[in-house]
């Protein structure tokens, strides 16, 4: 790890794009395949969909937002 990978490690919530991908690929273990990011920008990006509406509840919709945006940084990058 990095001096800015061991700051990633500790944030509960993502604060910028890079500590987003670390908290996803790293921490969820999960690949940013292009399937599951569009799968996610189709979610988050409807805001009547029960997740982006629990998503929203749970986090805030300004965060929702940004979320949505690294998402779709994300699948600019693939």
């Amino acid at each position: 790890m990095t001096a800015e990978t061991d700051l990633f490690a500790d944030e509960l919530f993502p604060g910028s794009y890079k500590s987003w991908r670390y908290c996803i690929e790293v921490k969820c273990g999960v690949p940013l395949t292009p399937e599951f990011i569009q799968e996610r920008v189709s979610v988050l990006s409807d805001p009547n969909h029960q997740e982006s509406r629990r998503f929203s509840e749970l986090y805030g919709e300004t965060y929702r937002n940004q979320v949505l945006s690294w998402f779709r940084y994300a699948a600019n990058e693939s």
